[in-house]
């Protein structure tokens, strides 16, 4: 009984967790911007990310060694160089909240991409889901009232599409081999560092302000949103499709708005109360489908 509904429930409360510290983190990431320029934010939030997933192999009986390395290498690339550059690039310019949203159009490329390359197409009343996240995610975006600049709206979206292809990447590299999961999520996160500390130290920028304060954001980045987050994110992909698993984070860019919105004292637009509303509807719509899903499978 304790297995079966850890294996129902388990995804469902992990994406509980991640959309609360994810969307944490947006306004963590911003204020850790203003003490260290974005390619050096960047690269020590990867590469102590990295060294704790690494840490953490061992400590859980699990193997150094890298089972895959070309095709992690790739993962690295796309999800967490690509990722990270684009999504630290973009909060420069934009703000937390309006720059999260951005990032999870995800679900978006995910949902015309996975049909594709995964087979897994959104089938019937499934897509009354996702047109519920989807246009509380247009609500919530406002594209007709703008007013970040264009390179940050651009970047955001590289930033969701080069997730959205990791996504993917790894979700096919699972189906043919029984690789382990913290150990492809803390190869991919070393690998995708490298390119990102090199760009750091080529690019000139102000020192970094090194305060108990900042250390403390720092930890939060690197433990929490990067290797805690990223590992969870995998589990949760590696157990549900990743078109539903790509909808359901959209709690996300909600929680991100919520947090900013708490932090800076700001009031809530129509639009976006209209947004918060339907993406949480479409939330309760999937995890009522998943457990109707769950009820009619056959005791074993």
């Amino acid at each position: 009984m304790g297995v079966r509904w850890v294996h129902r429930w388990g995804p469902w409360l992990g994406l509980l967790v991640l959309s609360l510290m994810w969307g944490y983190s947006w306004v963590a990431a911003k204020e850790g911007l203003t003490y260290a320029a974005p390619l050096n934010f960047a690269a020590q939030r990867s590469v102590l990310g990295g060294v704790a997933l690494l840490v953490l192999l061992p400590l859980t009986g699990r193997t150094w060694r890298c089972a895959l390395p070309r095709e992690t290498l790739l993962i690295g690339l796309v999800q967490v160089t690509g990722f990270m550059l684009f999504q630290t690039w973009a909060l420069v310019a934009g703000g937390p909240g309006k720059t999260a949203v951005l990032i999870f159009t995800m679900p978006i490329w995910t949902l015309l991409l996975s049909g594709l390359v995964l087979r897994e197409p959104v089938k019937g009343v499934q897509w009354l889901a996702a047109l519920l996240t989807l246009g509380g995610l247009v609500l919530i975006i406002e594209p007709w009232e703008m007013h970040t600049s264009w390179l940050s709206k651009g970047l955001g979206l590289l930033a969701a599409l080069c997730w959205a292809v990791g996504t993917l990447m790894v979700k096919r590299l699972r189906q043919k081999f029984p690789v382990d999961l913290l150990n492809l999520t803390a190869w991919q996160m070393i690998f995708g560092a490298i390119p990102i500390v090199v760009a750091a130290q080529l690019v000139p920028s102000h020192v970094t302000q090194w305060t108990g304060h900042y250390a403390l954001i720092l930890l939060f980045m690197s433990l929490v949103s990067t290797a805690l987050c990223w590992w969870l994110w995998l589990y949760i992909l590696d157990r549900v499709p990743a078109w539903e698993a790509s909808l359901s984070v959209l709690g996300t860019p909600v929680m991100a708005i919520l947090f900013s919105r708490y932090s800076t004292g700001e009031n809530f637009r129509p639009a976006e109360v209209g947004g918060i509303v339907l993406i949480g509807a479409g939330l309760l719509f999937l995890a009522v489908l998943g457990w109707w899903a769950a009820r009619r499978e056959p005791v074993r």
